[in-house]
């Protein structure tokens, strides 16, 4: 028996350290050395501080703010330790109450639009965490935007232009707006 416990136990530490220290750090060396703002998460910083990151989503309430697809992490929305959809079906109760409280948010914020609601401004990703919403979810928050900051909504349907993202290669997936990237670029205008 002893001349099988040996073997096993000094492949356990030679493959212990290969994959759970060698690989990972040569994985890591070379995305710092790649892909630096990537692998740090690419995050945006603005005047030396970090304010998000462009591939996770994040919370905006205000008026005057683009809002963002709605997010099912627990215990607290864009929750990146926590990546879940809400995994209700489309008959569940409790998924329905959501929508409807959603639109009625939406419908109370900017009274007499009578668009229909894009289905990404209330349901949330299948991560929970998705920074973006479509081209058709911003244009629905234009009159909203322009009216509180006082713009025109020319200007502002011109910005949700400029920060409309292609399919990435012309053909993988849709095409998309992300929230934090539009209303940094709406501050500026102030």
């Amino acid at each position: 028996m002893r001349v099988h416990i040996r073997p096993a136990l000094t492949l356990l530490f030679i493959m212990t350290v290969l994959t759970g220290l060698v690989y990972p750090a040569a994985v890591t060396g070379l995305a710092q050395l790649a892909f630096p703002g990537q692998a740090n998460g690419s995050l945006i910083v603005r005047h030396g501080r970090v304010i998000g990151s462009e591939l996770i989503g994040q919370p905006f309430h205000k008026p005057e703010y683009f809002w963002s697809r709605p997010s099912a992490t627990l215990p607290f929305p864009y929750n990146a330790a926590a990546s879940s959809g809400s995994n209700l079906g489309p008959t569940n109760p409790v998924l329905i109450e959501t929508v409807k409280t959603r639109v009625d948010a939406l419908r109370a914020a900017d009274p007499g639009n009578d668009a229909p609601i894009p289905v990404d401004l209330v349901t949330a990703s299948g991560s929970g965490l998705d920074p973006h919403i479509s081209p058709a979810a911003a244009r629905y928050q234009v009159r909203r935007v322009a009216r509180v900051r006082g713009l025109g909504e020319e200007t502002v349907n011109a910005l949700v232009s400029r920060y409309t993202e292609e399919r990435q290669f012309g053909l993988l997936g849709e095409r998309r707006v992300n929230v934090l990237k539009l209303n940094m670029a709406i501050d500026q205008i102030r």
